[in-house]
């Protein structure tokens, strides 16, 4: 028995209403982990301009793990797939809720801004390093003379 839409009776889990629970579940869920996703990228040069080098690390560490899951699926979201099974739509925005001008052109925005933050970061902590090198042989030197830095 197939539904009007031509789909199998029941595949798209519709209630009496119209609802689909999986889809709307689906959808929020990949939602709030892109936003978790765009928190770290923004975060990324925040962190680097206030020295969290660490901070730094981990923030692109999990957007990296992401682009990763991404590459695995041939450019992909899993969640994109999975809310395909649910619904015959395929706007860009099917799978989450975004506008559809930010579903279009998501991964060009973000991957800018990453690989700006990532620059950011790289700048921060080469001028840290140097920084670093400046001030440890003068503090060196004012431990051997015996200045009250060495007291």
């Amino acid at each position: 028995m197939a539904s009007a839409q031509g789909w199998p009776a029941g595949f798209l889990l519709l209630d009496a209403n119209g609802w689909n629970g999986a889809l709307f579940a689906i959808r929020l869920a990949h939602t709030v982990i892109w936003a978790f996703m765009v928190a770290c990228i923004l975060a990324l040069p925040v962190a680097a301009l206030r020295g969290r080098f660490r901070l730094g690390a981990i923030l692109s560490a999990i957007v990296l793990g992401e682009c990763g899951v991404l590459a695995l699926n041939h450019r992909r979201c899993p969640l994109t797939d999975l809310a395909a099974r649910f619904t015959p739509e395929r706007a860009a925005n099917f799978d989450i809720y975004l506008p559809l001008w930010l579903a279009q052109y998501n991964k060009l925005i973000f991957g800018i801004l990453f690989a700006l933050g990532e620059i950011v970061l790289l700048a921060c902590w080469v001028r840290a390093s140097v920084q670093a090198r400046k001030t440890t042989p003068q503090a060196q030197a004012h431990v051997e003379e015996g200045t009250p830095a060495g007291r």
